[in-house]
Formats: structure tokens, C-alpha cells, sequence
């Protein structure tokens, strides 16, 4: 099952819930009040690849270096 994120509009808490997908936009109680005045939120997530050499590198992710695509480093803007 997926973990999805979700935000309660009552007392702003954001937590996170494991429920299969076909639930995924169905409100969830609050974790932390009760509320159902749930809704999912958009999850951030990183990448990594592994170059021919075995070295690791960001290909994607929340860290923000570059403002195009959201990547530590970008090969394709070169940032």
C-alpha cells in the first residue's frame, strides 16, 4: 500500500496515512484532531542514479538547486 500525505484544514497539521489507491482521495480523520476536513497533498520525493563508474548522484528530489526541474543538479539545464 501506498504512503500518501494529507493536510487537515482545522488545525493545519500535516500527517501521513498508508491506504491503497483506490481510497487515495477519500478524506482520512486527522491524526491529530479528528477532523475529516482532510486532503491529500502533493508528496515531494528524490531520485538517485548511479553513474557507469558506481558513483551516486541526485537526479531529482525536494533539496531545490535548480529551478527548472527541481534537482540538486540538472544534466539537462546544466544547473
Amino acid at each position: 500500500m501506498p504512503l500518501y500525505e494529507y493536510n487537515c484544514a482545522e488545525c493545519r497539521t500535516k500527517f501521513e496515512k498508508l491506504r491503497p489507491m483506490s481510497k487515495a482521495d477519500v478524506p482520512v480523520a486527522c491524526s491529530q484532531c479528528g477532523s475529516m476536513n482532510t486532503s491529500r497533498a502533493i508528496s515531494l520525493f528524490s531520485a538517485v542514479s548511479k553513474g557507469r563508474n558506481g558513483s551516486s548522484q541526485a537526479s531529482g528530489g525536494t533539496s531545490g538547486g535548480c529551478a527548472t526541474c527541481a534537482a540538486t543538479s540538472c544534466a539537462t539545464c546544466n544547473h
